[in-house]
């Protein structure tokens, strides 16, 4: 006889933007929220007894809902209220995940009459996502498509090569990637002092730049581990830090067919295919926990 495994449901990708206004300057919050509830949920799927289903339509609602009666401190702050909500107010229910992207908007200076003109920042898109089962809490923010690179001080030589190695070492390299990163917060009981969420992005995020540029890159498997390590070393809320990051090659242009020498100047930028480094950097004592598949986070 079959056996109903792992199930869930929810609405996914509710666009919510909250505009605070404080009089003539004017604040934004633009969020992807995703709900997913899992508990009691058999029947529905064995017999197709709605019973114990709380429609995807009132999750939906209750986004909205929510950006008006609790507000959007931040991203990690409006997913604790979404989750104990739903955990709490519907007894099936015994596990909610908020998954949320936060899009960044700044400012255009002083448009005349208040500050209310915006430009969507491009540099890369925040998130979160938030599990609680009515006891206990687990927060893993982080972020994705942020793009960086040093155009020196990387170096790559000293590997493995074989009958089909064709790559040529490298002394003095462009280092780039598209920055994927995850980190899981300590912070799982409401007896806790909550982290200052948004403090704490910006923070880690500071880390990881510095870190990035201030490390001399033998391997970006090496400014991984440095970038992580930073963090690990600087904020006490963070256990866990995982990155995946893609290695954006950037290949010398051989110019030597139109009489030019290339003195590390002209590149052509490859997109594919490309090396894609993955770690995690833990703190000492602690387990792993946030999947090495960062497209399931």
């Amino acid at each position: 006889m079959p056996i109903l495994g792992q199930n869930q449901y929810g609405k996914a990708e509710n666009r919510v933007v909250k505009i605070t206004r404080d009089g003539a300057t004017h604040h934004i919050k633009d969020l992807n929220v995703s709900v997913s509830l899992s508990g009691d949920m058999d029947e529905v799927h064995l017999s197709g007894s709605n019973a114990n289903v709380l429609p995807t339509d009132t999750t939906k609602n209750t986004v909205y809902a929510f950006a008006k009666e609790k507000g959007i401190e931040s991203a990690e702050q409006f997913g604790i209220h979404l989750a104990r909500h739903f955990v709490t107010s519907q007894e099936p229910i015994h596990r909610a995940r908020i998954r949320i992207e936060e899009y960044a908007w700044e400012r255009i200076g002083h448009s005349g009459e208040g500050e209310h003109s915006f430009v969507r920042k491009g540099q890369e898109t925040r998130l979160t996502q938030i599990t609680y089962d009515g006891s206990s809490w687990e927060v893993v923010s982080g972020l994705k498509d942020l793009t960086v690179m040093n155009s020196t001080n990387s170096e790559f030589w000293g590997y493995v090569k074989d009958k089909y190695t064709t790559l040529p070492e490298a002394y003095d390299r462009i280092l780039a990637t598209e920055v994927s990163g995850r980190w899981r917060f300590n912070w799982t009981d409401d007896e806790q002092t909550m982290p200052d969420w948004e403090a704490s992005y910006a923070q880690v995020k500071k880390h990881m730049l510095a870190a990035f540029a201030e490390t001399y890159s033998l391997s970006l498997q090496q400014t991984l581990y440095a970038m992580g390590a930073r963090i690990i070393d600087h904020r006490e809320e963070i256990d866990e830090v995982r990155f995946s990051l893609p290695n954006k090659h950037h290949f010398l242009v051989d110019l030597a067919p139109f009489g030019l020498k290339n003195d590390n100047e002209v590149y052509v930028a490859a997109d594919r295919p490309y090396g894609l480094i993955e770690a995690t950097v833990l703190r000492d004592g602690c387990e792993a926990r946030i999947p090495a598949d960062l497209t399931n986070l």
